[in-house]
C-alpha cells in the first residue's frame, strides 16, 4: 500500500479546501508586505517602529522582521534607512531652494547631523557635495547602482514549492521544496502535543559557534544522565530560540538547549523546566553542515512560508536534532526546523 494516497501539483490545489492555494497565499503575503512598503514610502516622518509596521502587516513583531527580510531581501531597518536617504538625495537635486535641514526632517531624520552621517556613509560624499557637484554625483550614482540588472551570483539560492502531498496515515500535509542546486526537502504541517523540556540557557552571541552548542549539550547531558533522563533514541536534543537575531542585539540573545523529559521532572538550579505548547507546527527536515543553519531558516521563511497558505503563530521556534553529526558519513546534522503556524 502506498504511503501517499494523493499527490497534487500546486497548479491543482484550488480543489483542496484544507489550505489556500499557492497563488492565493503568495498574493496575501505580497498584499501585507506591499501595504507596509507603501506606508513607509508615504510616512517617512511618522512612526516606523517594528511594532507599528508589524501590526500594519498583521504579523507578530518577532516574525515580521524575518518575513520582511526574506521577501524583500533587506532588513526592515536597512530598507527604511535606504528609502529615507534615496528620497533625500532626489530632493536635494529637485528642490535646490530647500535647505538640507528641511529635507532631512521631511525624510524622517531626527536631526541634520544624523542625516549628514547617514548620507555620507551611504554615498561617500556629503549632501552639499551631492547637491552642488553634478559630475561627482553621477559617479556615485553609477557606483551605488553597479549591481542593478546583473545576474545573481552562483552562491545565491532560489527555491520554490514543486508539489504537495496528503499523507494517508496521518492526514498531514507535506510540501516538497526544490532548491536551484536540485536538493530537495520536505515540509510537513502537523499537530504536536505539549512537550516538557529540561534546559540549560545561554544569553549572548551564538551564531556561527558550534563549539558553544556542543558545550551546552554536554553540560545538559552530564546533568541529565545520572538522573535517568537520557533515554535515546526517544530523547531528542532541542534548541529553542527566544529572540530574533535580526532584531535583538547579539549580547541579549537567549538560547535554550533542551532535552524532552517526562511531565513532573523538577528543575535543579541552572537546569530549568519549560514547555513547548501543543499546536500546529511546520516542520522542515534538513541535513546540514554547521555553517548552513542560517540559509535553512531563510529557506523556510522565504521559500516555503509565503506559498504555503500558513503564517507564523505565537509560540516558540526550535530545532530538533535526530543524530550526532560525528556519526554521519558526511558529518551532517539531521535536524528539524519547527515553527508554530496558523492558516493565513
Amino acid at each position: 500500500m502506498r504511503a501517499f494516497s494523493f499527490i497534487f501539483e500546486l497548479s491543482t490545489t484550488n480543489s483542496i479546501h484544507l489550505i489556500m492555494n499557492k497563488e492565493t497565499s503568495k498574493a496575501e503575503y505580497a498584499s501585507r508586505i506591499n501595504k507596509v512598503l507603501d506606508y513607509i514610502e508615504n510616512n517617512l516622518d511618522k512612526d516606523l517602529s517594528l511594532n507599528n509596521l508589524a501590526s500594519l502587516a498583521n504579523f507578530s513583531p518577532f516574525y515580521f522582521h524575518r518575513i520582511f527580510s526574506a521577501i524583500i531581501g533587506e532588513t526592515l531597518n536597512g530598507f527604511i534607512q535606504r528609502i529615507k536617504i534615496e528620497k533625500a538625495a532626489m530632493q536635494l537635486v529637485m528642490n535646490p531652494k530647500k535647505s538640507i535641514t528641511e529635507i532631512a526632517l521631511d525624510c524622517g531624520f531626527s536631526s541634520s547631523s544624523s542625516f549628514a552621517r547617514s548620507f555620507k556613509e551611504y554615498f561617500g560624499i556629503s549632501a552639499t557635495e551631492w547637491r552642488e557637484d553634478e559630475e561627482l554625483r553621477s559617479s556615485k550614482i553609477c557606483k551605488t547602482n553597479d549591481n542593478i540588472g546583473k545576474p545573481k551570483s552562483k552562491d545565491s539560492k532560489e527555491f520554490g514549492i514543486t508539489s504537495m502531498y496528503l499523507y494517508n496515515e496521518s492526514n498531514n500535509l507535506i510540501w516538497r521544496l526544490t532548491m536551484i542546486d536540485k536538493k530537495e526537502l520536505n515540509v510537513v504541517v502537523k499537530d504536536m502535543p505539549e512537550t516538557e523540556l529540561a534546559y540549560v540557557r545561554h544569553i549572548g552571541p551564538y551564531q556561527g559557534n558550534p563549539a558553544l552548542f556542543e558545550s551546552l549539550i554536554n553540560k545538559l547531558c552530564k546533568w541529565a544522565g545520572p538522573r535517568g533522563l537520557l533515554k535515546f533514541p526517544e530523547t531528542k536534543i532541542i534548541c529553542v530560540y527566544h529572540d530574533n537575531p535580526d532584531v535583538t542585539e547579539d549580547s541579549k540573545l537567549r538560547l535554550s538547549v533542551c532535552i524532552n523529559v517526562d511531565p513532573g521532572t523538577k528543575a535543579d538550579g541552572e537546569f530549568g523546566i519549560m514547555k513547548i505548547p501543543a499546536g500546529k507546527y511546520a516542520i522542515a527536515r534538513f541535513e546540514l553542515e554547521s555553517n548552513e543553519y542560517k540559509e535553512a531558516w531563510e529557506l523556510v521563511y522565504g521559500g516555503w512560508l509565503p506559498e504555503s497558505g500558513f503564517q507564523p503563530a505565537d509560540g516558540l521556534c526550535f530545532e530538533m536534532y535526530h543524530n550526532d553529526p560525528k556519526t554521519h558519513p558526511k558529518g551532517l546534522a539531521i535536524v528539524d526546523i519547527c515553527i508554530p503556524v496558523m492558516p493565513l
